[in-house]
Formats: structure tokens, C-alpha cells, sequence
């Protein structure tokens, strides 16, 4: 399967579930973190309780412990001297002793449970502590994942979007290649080739005009032959400017770009163009004197076509190792976030620019004109 059949929607589809059924996993385990935080708070409450409790046991304990010792003493005391107390002292005394040390065991076997309780919560403590650590350590791990499929895999979703366009692009390339062709066909034959045409039957027809109306007549004709040869350079220079301007490797940059704009004005008529040379002149790298004048006659053709322009201006800055130019226009503009269906010229542009290690951007609004801001680096020497 081609990158052209491919459909990216699918893979946005998938992409969305995905992070959708990996987003519903990390809500789940933190709701097991936060419900496991809230056991732990209710068992370190209770554990508190517990140790608290313990500790009025133990002294409770304590003093049970001495009140026995002293009850024994006493019970030792009547032992030894039965005959001394009445038969009500003794029980009383054995009594006492009794109920003090089941008290005493009592307290002694809650002391017990409290030290097994507080031993259990300890351990539910601790494992509670240990799913804590987990579902944190699973959040973060989920995290990472999800932040790895809203970029990596988005990213591969742009690219192979991108690849799709580069695609269509190349195709274009090669319809724009047959219609160039085409263009350059008609306009040769609707231009100079029917010029030189009408020269042909023009000189014949001077020959005429100055055997049949004298010498006055045929210099008459002979200034419209002149203004129609003209007429024909005119196109001839147009057509080989909108080629590859010849300048272009003699003058440099600048020079090209006054002189086709000047031409382009003087053709057009309806459109006033500027241009300013805002830091030196100086000539660039061959290469990047033909990619940045194809960028500024491809802006300007855009203006001019597509926008309706009436007023064009074009700046152009050479400043260190940097070039920038801008081309705004006061046309209709339009929405640079919609690209219309095989409207590749902005991303031919776009291409020209990457290669070039470049930056490229659109200003515009509908209603609001439109400016090309492009930055390209260049090397050292021509």
C-alpha cells in the first residue's frame, strides 16, 4: 500500500483510542493511589488511637501491678497472723487481692491485643504504603507513554501527512512542468510567432505602400512595421525573464529584481510596485540567487493572479550572513490555515525555503492583504 492510499484519519482514529483507553487506565490507578492514601490516613489515625490507648494500659497496668504487690503483702500479713483479724478482715483481704489481680490480668491481656492490633495495622500500613508507591510509579510510567503517543506518534502522523503532500507535491511538479510547456507553447505562438507572421506580410506590405503610394507613405508604414517589431522584443524579453533572467548571472540579485519588477509593472499596468534595498548590495552564492528571485517572482505572480493586488512592495535585506525578504501586498489576502484543494504553491515555496535551511512564513486575513516573510542563511563566498 502507498503512502497516497494511506489513510492518516485512520491512524488519528486509532491514535485517540489509544490514548484514550491508556488516559482511562492512569484515572483508575489513581483513583486506587488516592483511595489507598485515604485507608492510610484512616489507619495512621487509628494506629494513633491505639499507641494512646496502649500507653494508659500499660500505666494502668502499672499501677495495678503495685496495688497487687501491696494487697499480696497485706494477704502474706494475715496469713501469718490469722488469729489477729477478724474472719470478715481476711476475707476482705483475699478479695481484694483477687479482684486486683484479675484486674491486673485483664490489663495484661488488653495490653496483648493492643500490641497484636497495633503489630496488624503496622503491616496493612505498610502494604497499603506499597500499593501507594506503585500506582504512583505506574502514573508516572503511564504518563510517559501517553506523552510518548500524544508526540512520537502524532509527529508520524504529521510526517506521513507531510509524505502524502510531498507526494501529491511531485506529482504537481510534473503537471506543472506540462503546463508550463503548454503556456510557453501558446504564449510563443500567440506572441512572436504570430509577430513574425505579421512581419513577414508587413515587409511585403511596405514593398507595396512604395510602389503604389511613394516614399511618404512607405516610411509611414515603415514606423508601424518599427513599433510592431518592438512590440515583439517586448514579449520575446518577457517570456525569457519569466525563463531565467540573463541578468540574473551578469548583475547579481538586486539588479534583476528592479529591472523585472519594473517590467512586470510596465506590463501590467494596474499595479504599482516598489522596491527597497534596505542594507548593501552585494552579490550571494549563484545558487541562492536563483532560489531567492524564483521566491520573490513567485510571491509577486501570487499577488498579482490570485490576490488582485494594486499595490506590491518587495524588501529585501542583506545584512552579515542572512538574507530576508518580504513581499506584502494590499490584495483580498486569505486564510493561510486553509489551503485549498491543489494549491501547491506555497508549499513549493515552503520546500524552496527548507532547502535552503531557511524560515518561511504568511501574514494575512481576509480582506487584509497579504505579506511573504522569508529568512535564508548563506554561506561564505559566491
Amino acid at each position: 500500500m502507498g503512502i497516497k492510499d494511506f489513510d492518516t484519519k485512520t491512524l488519528d482514529i486509532i491514535l485517540e483510542r489509544m490514548i484514550e483507553s491508556v488516559g482511562k487506565s492512569k484515572d483508575e490507578i489513581f483513583r486506587i493511589g488516592e483511595q489507598s492514601r485515604t485507608d492510610h490516613e484512616m489507619l495512621t489515625s487509628e494506629l494513633a488511637e491505639v499507641e494512646e490507648l496502649t500507653a494508659r494500659v500499660i500505666c494502668e497496668g502499672d499501677r495495678l501491678e503495685g496495688q497487687v504487690r501491696k494487697a499480696r503483702d497485706v494477704l502474706s500479713e494475715v496469713s501469718m497472723h490469722f488469729k489477729d483479724y477478724t474472719e470478715d478482715e481476711v476475707r476482705e483481704a483475699y478479695e481484694k487481692a483477687h479482684q486486683l489481680q484479675m484486674e491486673l490480668t485483664l490489663n495484661r491481656q488488653m495490653e496483648r491485643q493492643l500490641g497484636e492490633r497495633k503489630k496488624d495495622l503496622q503491616r496493612r500500613m505498610c502494604s497499603i504504603r506499597e500499593t501507594i508507591d506503585r500506582a504512583d510509579h505506574l502514573v508516572s510510567q503511564i504518563s510517559v507513554v501517553m506523552n510518548y503517543l500524544m508526540s512520537d506518534l502524532k509527529e508520524m502522523g504529521e510526517i506521513l501527512e507531510d509524505a502524502k503532500l510531498k507526494q501529491e507535491f511531485g506529482i504537481k511538479i510534473i503537471e506543472a512542468q506540462e503546463e508550463e510547456r503548454k503556456r510557453l507553447s501558446r504564449e510563443i505562438h500567440d506572441g512572436p510567432a504570430q509577430m513574425l507572421a505579421n512581419v513577414m506580410m508587413r515587409s511585403d506590405l511596405i514593398e507595396r505602400v512604395y510602389r503604389e503610394d511613394g516614399i511618404e507613405a512607405a516610411i509611414a508604414e515603415i514606423k508601424s512595421f518599427k513599433q510592431m517589431v518592438r512590440t515583439s522584443l517586448y514579449e520575446v524579453r518577457r517570456i525569457i525573464y519569466d525563463l531565467r533572467p540573463m541578468a540574473l548571472d551578469d548583475l547579481g540579485l538586486v539588479p534583476t529584481l528592479k529591472k523585472y519588477l519594473r517590467t512586470i509593472e510596465d506590463y501590467y499596468k494596474t499595479v504599482k510596485i516598489t522596491f527597497f534595498n534596505l542594507k548593501e548590495e552585494r552579490r550571494l552564492p549563484a545558487n541562492y540567487e536563483v532560489a531567492l528571485f524564483r521566491l520573490i517572482q513567485e510571491s509577486v505572480q501570487n499577488a498579482l493572479k490570485h490576490a488582485e493586488a494594486t499595490e506590491i512592495q518587495v524588501k529585501l535585506e542583506i545584512s552579515g550572513n542572512a538574507v530576508t525578504v518580504v513581499v506584502k501586498d494590499d490584495g483580498k489576502g486569505f486564510d493561510p490555515k486553509k489551503r485549498k484543494y491543489n494549491s501547491f504553491g506555497i508549499m513549493g515555496m515552503k520546500e524552496r525555503v527548507d532547502l535552503l535551511g531557511g524560515q518561511f512564513a504568511i501574514s494575512s486575513k481576509p480582506g487584509k492583504g497579504a505579506a511573504v516573510i522569508i529568512q535564508v542563511p548563506f554561506p561564505d563566498g559566491k
